[in-house]
């Protein structure tokens, strides 16, 4: 497969090879996404069967790749605690099709459209809902999720599959995730998945003294940078790049 753009869940691969020790934190963070395992119909059980298999190599080729990766990751790489939360959310039931083949595979995913050390009694808002998957695994690690998305279509759908697999600690909202959540924080840390030149002043001001932000920063036609902000005082942050990525446009709100 040539090199090209496109980064998604399950792409490790593909961008490991093409962009070595730049991009798998990217990765990292779209993977890094409590769940609340309920009754399923026959069917869905039977197949729920056939994927661990599947789910156990999507995990294992991380798990791999993180040790290549040591030099971006660091010593820690990838924590099982998280690797434990992507192999027990069935990522199957956040697409269409619910193929096993399809929805553990090293490549994207599509749904229909086109690093923030998080901790148990955290609450996460998640700009960018899209499938809901992200957002159930980080449910796995942290008190409450807060999960925004722009396209209703997505959002409905979304929180229609958490709600049936029993994910009660997430709360999906449509609306522009520029605006972030007031509502529902503040937030310990905050994940924006579309790209933007400049910080959302929004969600700084709704993100905590010691939380972080983490966002794909500069122009939307060129690679952007992976970037951290930390809120380390009131009105002081601090921002460090960690690497090269090339994210989709940050959509927002005509009204």
């Amino acid at each position: 497969m040539p090199c090209r753009r496109t980064w998604a869940i399950a792409n490790i691969q593909h961008a490991v090879r093409c962009y070595p020790g730049r991009v798998l934190a990217y990765a990292v963070m779209k993977q890094l996404l409590l769940l609340t395992f309920v009754a399923f119909a026959s069917e869905a059980m039977a197949q729920d069967a056939q994927c661990v298999p599947e789910r156990a190599a999507m995990v294992e080729t991380i798990r791999a790749y993180a040790r290549l990766e040591a030099d971006v990751l660091g010593p820690q790489g990838i924590t099982e605690r998280v690797l434990e939360a992507m192999g027990k959310t069935e990522r199957h039931r956040f697409i269409s099709e619910r193929s096993c083949s399809v929805a553990y595979m090293d490549a994207p995913v599509l749904i229909g459209h086109g690093f923030a050390a998080l901790k148990f009694d955290d609450t996460v808002l998640e700009v960018g809902t899209g499938s809901g998957y992200q957002a159930a695994v980080l449910a796995r690690l942290v008190r409450k999720v807060c999960t925004v998305e722009i396209i209703p279509s997505l959002a409905e759908a979304a929180a229609k599959v958490l709600r049936e697999l029993g994910y009660n600690n997430v709360s999906v909202k449509v609306g522009d995730g520029y605006l972030g959540w007031p509502e529902c924080g503040p937030f310990d840390a905050m994940i924006v998945t579309a790209a933007l030149d400049r910080v959302p002043p929004p969600l700084m001001e709704q993100l905590k003294v010691g939380g972080r932000l983490v966002m794909p920063l500069g122009p939307v036609h060129a690679p952007q940078q992976l970037t951290v902000i930390e809120r380390i005082a009131p009105s002081e942050t601090r921002m460090r790049s960690i690497a090269p990525v090339a994210f989709v446009p940050f959509t927002r709100s005509q009204d």
